[in-house]
């Protein structure tokens, strides 16, 4: 059985080149405009890149942020990807505050501080965090199971999210400081990085969610 997989598209994000990666690891998946073009999907994922002020305006506009709250409410399988991580929580910094879709709480901040001030020459130690960078996965979860321990992923951001309860914490990755890199509960995965671009760690994390999927709609049929 191959899941049906629906991306949400509000107009920011890199929709492409995430459903081809679904699809290389057995999913059904499609891009989606609005909720009703919903019909029998299995998930949703929520990807994004750009400001997450106006992400989370063209996602009102779309009418996907009550289809988020219900379908994460209803422990339905959702993955979010870099700006569609972010937009889970509360609010942002990011020419802010800006709300956000407050199912995650906590707060998405800018990376600053003594680390960043005192190495401020280091090539390596830049915002935005673009390149690579490794996992620490801190809790288990059927998204990150057989990821190997010094996994690598692709980043490209200027902002990291920080849960209020640290039980959300999935992965953390080190940038000067250590940050929340993904949150998991129940069928909800959500990564800064983007499993797209991340070879074949970040299909491996694709192929364990569709797997989740598949388990979610075999129970659920």
């Amino acid at each position: 059985m191959k899941p049906d997989i629906a991306i949400m598209d509000y107009g920011m994000g890199n929709l492409r080149s995430v459903e081809k990666a679904l699809i290389r690891v057995g999913a059904e998946a499609r891009v989606i405009s609005s909720p009703d073009q919903l019909r029998s999907a299995h998930a949703l994922v929520l990807p994004g890149v750009g400001a997450f002020g106006q992400a989370m305006e063209r996602l009102r506009e779309a009418k996907f942020d009550d289809l988020a709250r219900a379908w994460v409410g209803e422990d339905r399988p959702f993955l979010g990807i870099c700006l569609g991580l972010q937009m889970l929580f509360t609010e942002s910094e990011e020419f802010g505050p800006a709300a956000g879709l407050d199912i995650v709480p906590g707060r998405v901040v800018r990376f600053h501080g003594p680390a960043f001030e005192a190495k401020a020459d280091d090539p390596g130690l830049k915002v935005p965090h673009i390149g690579w960078n490794e996992l620490e996965i801190t809790k288990p979860h059927p998204v990150t199971q057989r990821v190997p321990e010094d996994a690598m992923a692709y980043f490209v951001h200027s902002y990291y999210c920080v849960p209020d309860d640290p039980d959300w914490t999935a992965i953390t990755t080190q940038h000067g400081i250590r940050f929340v890199s993904a949150v998991a509960r129940g069928n909800l995965f959500a990564c800064q990085f983007h499993p797209e671009k991340s070879g074949d760690v970040g299909l491996k994390i694709l192929a364990n969610f569709v797997d989740l999927v598949r388990d979610q709609a075999g129970a659920h049929p």
